[in-house]
């Protein structure tokens, strides 16, 4: 059961479309040999694992590969692939074992290519890979996309690289001069990337002159507001008709002549120029845009196509900016660029802010500073008092690569002198009204007091001159009063009127009373006396 035979080694498989391709190497110097393979497939080896079957085309082979594709239907299942070297009845082990997924190991084919050189152009019609094949390892034709290599045939030839669509033209070339192209299929949803076609050659023609044509067509997008420009330089009348095609109709049919429209408020005008706003936004996806002249003989001309893909082809405009001063923060506000369509360009462009600032002065050397933020509001600090600062921001998106012009310059100038006088009488105010809140009720109770010792220690009230000195003591009393005032000593007199008064002595007797109350002044205790003793007389009189 020995043998000398040496088992192959180094064995790959090679998976082009549906197209599979087994080799290996073998390092013995035995002659006379060939080479069999065995294959395994998921549910194989997924039941008992043991069962291997033959690999069809792959069987006592002299060359060191063999194609099996006829063998392989199953392209997203695992598959093993062993291989062994043979010598009549003498057999080598077998190999190691080759695990594959066909659809993770293929490639993607060259496509078709076919040229037609016209009117200083080059037409160009690419067939998918696996055209008019009935097993397929990739279903969706659609889905693919295509890249087109060009150069001149010549020496210094310098390569041109550009995507394509199925059935499209090429511009933009010199006249009578050969080019040379190759075009590769890709698959961008499973990242894979196809074998270039072989190199085709084409001789280009020159373009008939129509003078009522439409040159130099362009788009002037700023701010999501887009313009189609075009030159005229012929003399008479022309009007013309500006017509736009969705770019997925490229792909999905190879004649899509008859599927151009024309752009609203675009029809029939005489103006070199058409607002595309009515059919362009950012969710409308990509366009191509052409324009057709037609002159006063009703004959018409086609211009190069122009295209537009709204969030690359579009511009963004300077932002607008404020700014404002407080303490010593200098604030900044952002105004997105757009306009009434600022929010659209904020949301799909992810804009950040580049903000310069610098001091405004004489001196040229002064440093420009440089600021980026994400919000629309900024501020700057480290400010240096009495100092005219200036401002420009510049609107930009790392998304897109894309960065506005600089907005105009706004300056301002911070406080600086004028800050501390009016620190110094605030806080002298400030401090003034503490101490007269401190003071007014010490003050008051000061003055309270004062009242109440020179009221009870040195009245302002004197006692009467008759009692000054009265026992050899002096009475300050503020209860008596420091003048005489004259005292009416008024008394009740009780009489007994009888028949026998004598008419003539009652009245000499109110005489004599009245004289002595109008005799002069009424006294204190001694004329009180006095007047009791005369009242008791006059009743005894009067009796």
């Amino acid at each position: 059961g020995q043998t000398n035979l040496k088992s192959p080694q180094d064995i790959q498989v090679y998976v082009v479309n549906t197209n599979f391709t087994l080799r290996w190497k073998y390092t013995g110097n035995d002659t006379n040999v060939t080479f069999s393979a065995e294959y395994q497939w998921f549910e194989d080896f997924m039941t008992d694992g043991t069962e291997w079957k033959e690999l069809p085309g792959c069987q006592k082979v002299t060359h060191m590969e063999c194609d099996f594709s006829s063998a392989i239907t199953e392209y997203y299942d695992k598959h093993h692939v062993r291989l062994r070297t043979e010598r009549r009845e003498e057999v080598s082990p077998w190999s190691s074992i080759f695990e594959m997924t066909p659809y993770d190991i293929a490639q993607i084919s060259a496509p078709g290519i076919e040229l037609q050189s016209i009117n200083g152009v080059i037409k160009i019609k690419i067939s998918p890979p696996e055209a008019n094949q009935v097993q397929k390892m990739w279903i969706d034709d659609t889905s693919f996309k295509y890249n087109l290599v060009i150069w001149e045939n010549s020496s210094n030839a310098e390569l041109r690289n550009q995507s394509i669509f199925p059935t499209d033209i090429i511009d933009g070339l010199a006249p009578d001069t050969t080019y040379c192209l190759k075009v590769q299929a890709t698959y961008p949803s499973e990242a894979k990337e196809g074998l270039f076609s072989p190199v085709h050659c084409v001789k280009t023609t020159r373009k008939a002159n129509v003078l009522f044509c439409a040159t130099n067509v362009s788009i002037l997008a700023l701010n999501m507001k887009f313009h189609l420009h075009w030159n005229n330089w012929y003399k008479q009348h022309v009007s013309y008709n500006v017509q736009y095609l969705g770019a997925y109709l490229k792909k999905l049919y190879d004649d899509y002549s008859t599927k151009w429209l024309n752009v609203p408020g675009c029809e029939n005008i005489t103006d070199t120029q058409c607002n595309l706003s009515s059919i362009i936004t950012t969710v409308s996806g990509i366009f191509y845009l052409r324009v057709q002249a037609t002159n006063e003989y009703n004959k018409s001309c086609l211009s190069n196509e122009v295209k537009v893909d709204p969030l690359v082809t579009n511009e963004i405009g300077p932002p607008g900016v404020k700014v404002d001063i407080s303490d010593v923060l200098l604030h900044i506000q952002i105004y997105p660029p757009g306009g009434s369509e600022s929010e659209v360009m904020s949301n799909h462009y992810d804009l950040s802010y580049r903000v310069l600032y610098w001091k405004n002065s004489s001196n040229n050397e002064e440093e420009i500073k440089m600021k980026e933020i994400k919000q629309t509001i900024g501020t700057i600090s480290d400010l240096a008092p009495s100092t005219l600062y200036c401002v420009k921001v510049q609107a930009f998106s790392k998304a897109y690569n894309k960065s506005s012009h600089f907005s105009k310059e706004e300056c301002i100038k911070t406080p600086g002198d004028e800050i501390l006088p009016l620190t110094i009488l605030a806080t002298f105010v400030t401090a003034l009204i503490a101490v007269l809140l401190v003071a007014a009720p010490l003050v008051f109770a000061l003055y309270q007091a004062y009242n109440k010792i020179k009221y009870v220690f040195f009245p302002s009230c004197q006692p009467p001159l008759n009692i000054e000195g009265f026992g050899g003591q002096l009475f300050d009393s503020p209860c008596l009063s420091t003048t005489e005032e004259p005292i009416e000593n008024c008394s009740i007199i009780e009489t007994i009127i009888t028949e026998e008064l004598n008419q003539i002595d009652f009245k000499d007797y109110k005489h004599s009373k009245q004289s002595s109350r109008d005799s002069g002044n009424y006294s204190n205790d001694d004329d009180t006396s006095g007047s009791k003793v005369s009242e008791e007389t006059l009743e005894k009189e009067i009796v």
